[in-house]
């Protein structure tokens, strides 16, 4: 257990709740495609729209969540979130003795805890910064991506267990648990946020807010790059994770279980991504470990589309390893960067723009999968959507972040301030920092590729 963990009583309930809600949503990844191959017999296309459908709600609400979460304190609305969460998969086994599972059934299901999932995700990122530390920061972020990495692997392999012995309902309904667990955590945490600047509730149009974020999202070199990237990189990562499960029940040939403890096992490498990435840092800064975790690494993914029965399942694992080691070391990389160069009062609403982006372009790419698998099968399919991903990350390597090494903990404007004042230094070297494009020379922290 970490030393935060240990001393930081409120900061060990934000952990065991947002670690048992990631350990049910990695059932319910695990659990809705298979319900939907196994039980509703639905086609390739149908499979995949099912993870659209989870992702969509980024479109569509998330620029006006973002300027909620600025307005209002985030603590309340990750408590509602958690609740509405709690009742969609608590009525799982209801309707199904009422009517019996179907795919629209799933499809609102998935519609509805996606839109819940954008409240509480734009919260907690900007909630998290409030309750920590500036110097406890990196160690938090490292420690919760470390944690969901940990109950994803769990999750992954109870989704397939649970739903072959439990059934679809089974398997659906575990997500209810975890979300009260994650209700009743937050209930228990005693900091309370201060309350919102009264300058920051003058009345404004809700869309002069979201244009707000948007400009600073696309104006500073740093955030566009990232956003960038980051959608990119989602439009491939969906579009073969969209088909994964089809690909290695219908194309590799395992059964369920075999499936969950194969995901399971290649998850593994999140732990060792966030076990190794502040060691990584450290040692070769931010901005070089961030280019080993989202571009070194993730090249290994073109060993997935080998995958075969048998012993070439190992291809799979390792390919997985290395992608799942990356995205969460990329994603801690980029959380703590994103909390520390950020205005405060702009958090909220720069979380919403760059994952209205980031995350925008998942349907997207699980509908490009899903329409690929359709026309030209599953494993031509999954060949183009892996070679995407090493791709993507092209556009950081083209970036700033190659001229740098570490990324920047306060915009350059602030940085420029400081260095006209007198006694005051950069925390670069030796006045490299005038150039253009470079970042500082401090810790930029941690997080996410979301």
């Amino acid at each position: 257990m970490s030393g935060l963990l240990r001393r930081h009583r409120d900061f060990r309930l934000l952990w065991c709740g947002e670690t048992a809600g990631k350990f049910g949503a990695a059932v319910t990844n695990v659990a809705m495609p298979l319900v939907a191959i196994a039980t509703l017999h639905a086609p390739t296309f149908a499979v995949a729209l099912l993870s659209a459908c989870v992702w969509l709600p980024w479109l569509l609400i998330g620029l006006p969540v973002g300027v909620w979460v600025d307005r209002l304190r985030r603590r309340p609305l990750m408590l509602a979130a958690a609740g509405l969460s709690l009742v969609l998969f608590g009525a799982v086994p209801v309707l199904a003795a009422a009517g019996g599972l179907s795919l629209g059934l799933l499809i609102a299901l998935a519609l509805s805890a996606g839109a819940a999932a954008v409240v509480f995700q734009t919260a907690y990122s900007a909630y998290l910064p409030t309750l920590l530390a500036p110097a406890d920061q990196a160690e938090g972020n490292a420690t919760l991506h470390g944690s969901a990495s940990a109950a994803q692997i769990a999750g992954q392999g109870a989704g397939g267990l649970l739903t072959q012995l439990a059934g679809a309902v089974g398997g659906l309904s575990a997500n209810a648990v975890t979300f009260l667990v994650a209700l009743l955590c937050l209930l228990g945490i005693r900091h309370r946020e201060p309350r919102p600047d009264p300058r920051d509730r003058v009345p404004r149009a809700l869309t002069a807010e979201v244009a707000e974020g948007l400009r600073l999202a696309a104006g500073d070199v740093w955030f566009r790059t990232l956003t960038l990237f980051g959608a990119a990189s989602n439009l491939a990562l969906m579009g073969y994770q969209s088909l994964l499960t089809v690909f290695l029940v219908r194309e590799v040939g395992l059964s369920p279980g075999a499936v969950g403890g194969l995901l399971a096992l290649a998850g593994t490498g999140g732990i060792a991504g966030a076990f190794a990435v502040r060691t990584v840092a450290d040692r070769f800064g931010t901005a070089r470990a961030m280019l080993l975790y989202e571009l070194g690494l993730p090249s290994a993914v073109l060993l997935i589309p080998l995958t075969t029965h048998g012993a070439g399942a190992v291809l799979y694992v390792a390919g997985s390893f290395a992608v799942s080691a990356g995205v969460v070391g990329g994603n801690i990389l980029k959380a703590g960067f994103q909390q520390r160069y950020c205005p405060p009062a702009l958090l909220g609403r720069i979380i919403a723009s760059t994952s209205f982006l980031n995350y925008g372009t998942l349907p997207l790419g699980a509908l490009l999968g899903g329409a690929l698998g359709s026309a030209l099968g599953v494993r031509t399919a999954m060949w183009i959507m892996t070679a995407g991903v090493p791709l993507a990350a092209l556009i950081l390597l083209f970036s700033p972040i190659r001229t740098v090494r570490d990324l920047p903990v306060r915009p350059a404007e602030a940085q420029r301030g400081e260095r006209d004042e007198p006694g005051r230094g950069t925390a670069g070297q030796g006045g490299e920092r005038d150039e253009p494009g470079h970042g500082t020379e401090g810790r930029g922290g941690a997080a996410a590729r979301r």
